[in-house]
């Protein structure tokens, strides 16, 4: 067995995740002891507050090495639980840290897919907090890179809701037949949050607020402190409804919710999107209101089937005058040829087919044989970075990128106002070459996805 010592620590961890040899599995199911300081991974910390101290706990187990954000503010916060850290301002300096081996990221959702790329052309893990992307040309980005090194590379989606036990047993019944053959899925948000466009500009930067770093590879907009203001952890709920900085409901709670479907339908792309409004289109703010319903391709265990994301008031209809849906403030409904079932991120409601009620053609499967429990959402991630199982997250970047792409999408048909038809492969509105232009967005001179 070669000595550890003969090579480096980074190559060591890499070395195991790539090949799955070399990594022994001790009885108290530790990788040669998960404290051990040889086995932790240098982590770069992106974003130090906020959403950022939700991932405190997990990375006392790793080194982080480095800590980065615009905000200097937020810096003490982290500094005070990783002593020994480097304190970045930019974190495209924080990426090419000496001897890092993953990056945790907590920044803005208009820098998501560019620090996840160059994290990736950099062969480092990547934790990205949600949404991965916010148009459907960074969402192909990154997953056409990740794909090129997935057998090598842990990713993870922060959306932690995932461990809830509830999104097992939902694929387990509906997969074993409890409603009969699927026929349509239904998910929904109920936030608003009304904008008027961006705010007037004449406001002096804080000092210890970098405002060009913050842009990033937007386009540039004079500040406003609204934009910066709001609770730790939920002031992304001050910035994130206008289009140059995120994708409003369908990228912030859209990617909790839609994951509830998209973990059900082994779904990929879709062919046809179309949405609708009764609202205007504003050129500076994402839709409150708004329907978009995806055509799904048949896979080996269902046929073509529609999906469809309510947010904003909009709702699916109920099955039943008994069920107010409305009182299930994010949720989703599956519907088969036998019933309904109806759940939110930690019930689930199975409705009969109400003629018959009769439910003796429902098999569950045995209690030994339902899924495991997914466990601690952040360290199925590092676990993932040492165990040379690497593509095994629950939301990699491929399953990850998928389900935002369409969403992304949503977003194209909005702003063309037409529905769209989509040639998958090619990235491509086949019906519209105008619509187009909506799968992208413009970037300020000097940045690139590909660093």
């Amino acid at each position: 067995m070669m000595k550890t010592k003969s090579i480096q620590r980074r190559d060591f961890i890499r070395a195991g995740a790539a090949t799955g040899a070399g990594l022994m599995i001790l009885p108290t199911g530790t990788l040669f002891g998960d404290n051990r300081p040889s086995n932790r991974l240098n982590v770069a910390l992106l974003g130090a507050y906020g959403r950022a101290r939700a991932h405190y706990g997990t990375l006392k187990d790793e080194n982080v090495v480095a800590i980065c954000d615009v905000n200097e503010l937020n810096i003490p916060y982290a500094a005070k639980e990783f002593p020994k850290a480097k304190i970045y301002e930019d974190w495209r300096k924080a990426i090419d840290h000496p001897g890092l081996d993953a990056v945790l990221c907590c920044t803005t959702d208009h820098t998501h897919a560019f620090i996840a790329n160059w994290a990736l052309n950099r062969d480092l893990h990547c934790y990205m907090e949600k949404p991965l992307a916010i148009t459907v040309n960074e969402a192909r980005t990154v997953r056409e890179t990740y794909l090129k090194k997935k057998n090598k590379l842990a990713t993870q989606v922060g959306m932690q809701r995932h461990a809830n036990p509830n999104f097992n047993r939902l694929r387990e019944c509906i997969h074993d037949g409890v409603i009969g053959e699927l026929k349509e899925v239904y998910a929904w948000g109920n936030r608003q949050i009304p904008k008027p466009g961006y705010l007037p500009g004449g406001h002096d930067v804080p000092s210890t607020l970098n405002w060009d770093l913050w842009l990033g590879p937007s386009p540039y907009h004079p500040f406003n402190p609204e934009y910066v203001s709001g609770r730790p952890g939920a002031n992304c709920l001050k910035w994130n409804m206008y289009w140059d900085w995120g994708i409003g409901q369908m990228g912030d709670m859209g990617s909790h919710t839609m994951d509830i479907v998209w973990n059900v339908m082994d779904a990929e792309l879709p062919t046809k999107v179309v949405s609708k409004t009764e609202e205007e289109f504003n050129p500076e703010v994402t839709p409150v209101n708004l329907t978009t319903s995806f055509m799904l391709p048949a896979n080996d265990w269902r046929d073509e089937i529609r999906c469809i994301w309510f947010q904003g008031g909009a709702m699916p209809k109920s099955p039943s005058g008994w069920i107010d849906l409305n009182r299930i403030g994010h949720g989703a409904m599956f519907k088969g040829d036998k019933g309904f079932v109806i759940a939110d991120f930690g019930r689930r409601l199975i409705i009969p087919d109400g003629r018959s009620g009769d439910m003796t053609y429902y098999k569950p499967r045995p209690e030994d044989e339902l899924f495991d429990d997914l466990g601690n959402f952040q360290k199925q991630w590092t676990a993932a970075c040492k165990n040379g199982k690497p593509a095994e997250t629950d939301c990699n970047f491929e399953y990850s990128a998928n389900m935002i792409e369409n969403m992304c999408l949503g977003l194209a048909a909005f702003r063309a106002g037409t529905p769209l038809e989509y040639d998958a492969a090619r990235g491509i509105v086949t019906n519209d070459a105008e619509a187009n232009q909506y799968l992208t967005k413009p970037y300020r001179e000097g940045w690139t996805m590909d660093g």
